[in-house]
């Protein structure tokens, strides 16, 4: 039996399964970016109620493209061999947005590190994403 939330929601609503090889790295790293934005959001409230504009400062510190090229760099070391490769091909991915406040390097290696969390998600290995996260955000000394 299925487990994990990608797993519930494509039963609650009725959404057939895709081979995920499928998917193109850049829609992955789609939904690896709304499932980072929400591990980080979810641990900031968790941390206390505060206005609105400071639970937005502190998340933006971390989803940043900057912080998160940190974080991933930080457990390259770590990825398995197929993680690895996601991870290269979301980096490698020609995208036709262009970093706005971030480096050139700093945006490809976010998106590879979106497209990896993009991977776990769809494959509801949530547990490996927030095991990564957490071991990412230690390794670059960045507290929520």
């Amino acid at each position: 039996m299925e487990t994990g939330i990608n797993a519930f929601i494509r039963r609650q609503f009725d959404v057939k399964d895709t081979d995920i090889r499928t998917y193109s790295p850049l829609a992955l790293a789609y939904i690896g970016d709304g499932i980072f934005d929400l591990v980080i959001r979810s641990v900031v409230v968790g941390r206390g109620n505060t206005r609105a504009n400071e639970l937005h400062c502190r998340t933006s510190r971390i989803v940043k493209a900057q912080t998160q090229a940190k974080l991933i760099e930080s457990v390259l070391p770590q990825l398995t061999d197929e993680e690895a490769d996601v991870y290269r091909r979301g980096r490698n991915a020609h995208s036709a947005t262009i970093a706005k406040n971030a480096s050139m390097s700093d945006y490809r290696k976010a998106t590879g590190l979106e497209a990896l969390l993009g991977y776990l998600y769809l494959t509801d290995q949530f547990e490996r994403i927030l095991a990564l996260v957490k071991e990412g955000l230690v390794l670059i000394n960045e507290r929520i």
